[in-house]
Order: structure tokens, then C-alpha cells, then sequence
């Protein structure tokens, strides 16, 4: 006989509409065994609704954060080979969040969207939050999808995106971005994931990739926008970074951009038709310390508003 199911949708919070936050109250609970009990509730959750945040356990390290992770996910964490921001690595392959200035924000994507192999799960845990702002907001990636227009969806789903990166002093390195020195292992990552590639000096490096704008996810299969070609697409730089990088290089030196998986150019109408889905679809919520978030990473986007004071999310990926 199937025991019933401890933690299910309907115990979770509504915030903003949508169910998603658990409170916990274990007392004399160790939080590793708290997991354990509960992991096939979590992940069942995660795998209906997309999206969990859970609060009230006390989680003290990096360490914990990453057995917790490998406790819920059911193995090793993946490594941040291939990055596109810059993070700090801590133990066990859990990093911080991305480490942009506090004044910007980072718009929603899926993590590692923009290639051939990404995390299926994320976990999010706020040590500190910031004095003011600094939310990790979400949107359901099925919806963007409905929320785009047919036109403008359907040429994304027949033309596909290619992105395109140039590595250097305006960008991260390439030994950061593929975590080595080496230009053989840089060069067999880049066969061994269909990624073009063309050495423009020794610390120069442009590489090319396509990919699909739309995904089926592998067990539900619904249809998901999964894709970062408005965040790497040129017309998502502020206007006078975007003139004055525009003044000293080349279109096809830019640090990153995208383009229809053809070549041809993305008109920046639709990106700002994407950006204003994504915007529309928004869910933020206050960081607290201790908070995890879990997120499937197909059903869910997030990114991350500005904030003063110090901040301290960590991140770990399955």
C-alpha cells in the first residue's frame, strides 16, 4: 500500500497567486534528516508545480547546502563549465549567484539555456539578505510561451538561435568561461558540444552555437520558451553602453549577441516583445535567511533586481 503523501501543492502558500511556499516547523529536526524523510514529497512537487520555496529550516554552510542538494537531486552537482557570468566556486560544486553589480538587473533566463546541456534542477539558498531589494523573481516558462505572440513564436521555432560570444577584456576570459588554460581541452569541449569556434589571437576567442528557442520538457512535454537570446542580444545593453560599444568594434565583435540560428538578425521589436512576456509574468518574493528555492529548470526562469547592502545567495545545479 502507497503511503499518502506528506507535503502536496495544496500545503504550500499561495504568493501572488501561485503556490509555492512550504514553512517548516521541525523542531529538533536535523535538517539533512529532514530532507531525507521528505525528499519524494519535494521533488514531486517540484516536478508538478515547477517551483518550491521552502522556509524555516536552517541550513549554516556551503557543505550542508550542497549534501542537502545531493540528497534532494539524488547525486553529484554539476560543475558551471561553459559559464556566461562570473561566480565564485565553493565546495562541492555550489557557487554563488551571479556576482554583477548590485545596481543591475539580470533578466530572467533559464540557467544554461543558451546551449546544448543544462541542469534539469536548481537549488537556491539566501544566507544573507540584502537591506533592500535583491529578490530572485521566477516565471513559468509555460506560460512565456503562450504569452508570446504566434508570429513572433513561430519564427523562433522554425529559424532557431544562434549565439554568439567573443571572449576577452570586455567579456570573461575564455580560460574562466571553460575553467582551463588549455586550448586543446577548449577547443575538444567545443567538438564535443557542436560549438563553433575561431581563435582571433591567444587571449581572443569567438565561438558560435545553435540551438533550438522552444523545448519539450522530458517528462511532462509541455512546450517551454527556453532560451537566453534576448538577455545576450545586444538591444539588452543600456542605450549608452550599447552606442559606445557600437563606436570602437564591429557588429561581430561584440562581446556576446544573437542572431536567428541562420545568421539573419532578430529584429529587436520581438526581443522587446519577449522582455515585456517575461516582465508580465514575474513572481518576487522577500528573501529571508535560510530560504531554499528548488526549481525545475525547464518549467522555471529567474533572475535577480537590484539591492543595496551585502547579499549572499547561493546555487547549486542537478
Amino acid at each position: 500500500m502507497t503511503e499518502a503523501r506528506q507535503i502536496t501543492i495544496e500545503n504550500l502558500v499561495r504568493v501572488a497567486g501561485v503556490p509555492l511556499l512550504l514553512r517548516i516547523d521541525a523542531p529538533g529536526k536535523k535538517v539533512v534528516e529532514w530532507i531525507e524523510e521528505n525528499k519524494q514529497d519535494i521533488n514531486s512537487i517540484i516536478q508538478d508545480n515547477g517551483a518550491i520555496l521552502i522556509r524555516g529550516l536552517k541550513i549554516m554552510s556551503s557543505r550542508q547546502f550542497g549534501e542537502i542538494l545531493q540528497v534532494l537531486f539524488g547525486g553529484e552537482l554539476m560543475s558551471y563549465r561553459f559559464r556566461s557570468t562570473p561566480r565564485t566556486e565553493l565546495r562541492g560544486n555550489i557557487y554563488t549567484a551571479t556576482e554583477y553589480h548590485a545596481s543591475e538587473t539580470i533578466p530572467q533566463h533559464n540557467e544554461n539555456s543558451y546551449t546544448n546541456r543544462w541542469p534539469m534542477r536548481l537549488g537556491f539558498l539566501c544566507l544573507l539578505p540584502a537591506a533592500e531589494g535583491g529578490e530572485t523573481p521566477i516565471a513559468d516558462s509555460r506560460s512565456v510561451y503562450h504569452a508570446i505572440r504566434p508570429d513572433v513564436r513561430a519564427e523562433f521555432e522554425r529559424r532557431g538561435i544562434m549565439y554568439v560570444r567573443n571572449y576577452g577584456d570586455l567579456d570573461l576570459p575564455w580560460s574562466e568561461v571553460f575553467q582551463t588554460s588549455d586550448r586543446g581541452e577548449v577547443e575538444q569541449y567545443c567538438r564535443d558540444n557542436s560549438i563553433g569556434f575561431e581563435w582571433m589571437s591567444d587571449k581572443q576567442l569567438r565561438t558560435w552555437q545553435v540551438t533550438p528557442a522552444v523545448a519539450e520538457h522530458p517528462v511532462t512535454g509541455a512546450k517551454v520558451w527556453f532560451n537566453q537570446a534576448h538577455l545576450f542580444h545586444v538591444s539588452g545593453l543600456r542605450e549608452d553602453v550599447r552606442e559606445g560599444l557600437l563606436k570602437v568594434m564591429d557588429e561581430k565583435d561584440l562581446p556576446r549577441n544573437t542572431y536567428f540560428g541562420d545568421g539573419g538578425p532578430i529584429p529587436s521589436e520581438y526581443l522587446d516583445h519577449i522582455r515585456e512576456a517575461y516582465r508580465g509574468l514575474e513572481l518576487a518574493f522577500r528573501w529571508e535567511r535560510y530560504d531554499i528555492m528548488l526549481l525545475d529548470n525547464m518549467l522555471f526562469s529567474h533572475g535577480r533586481f537590484p539591492f543595496s547592502g551585502d547579499r549572499q545567495v547561493l546555487v547549486g545545479m542537478s
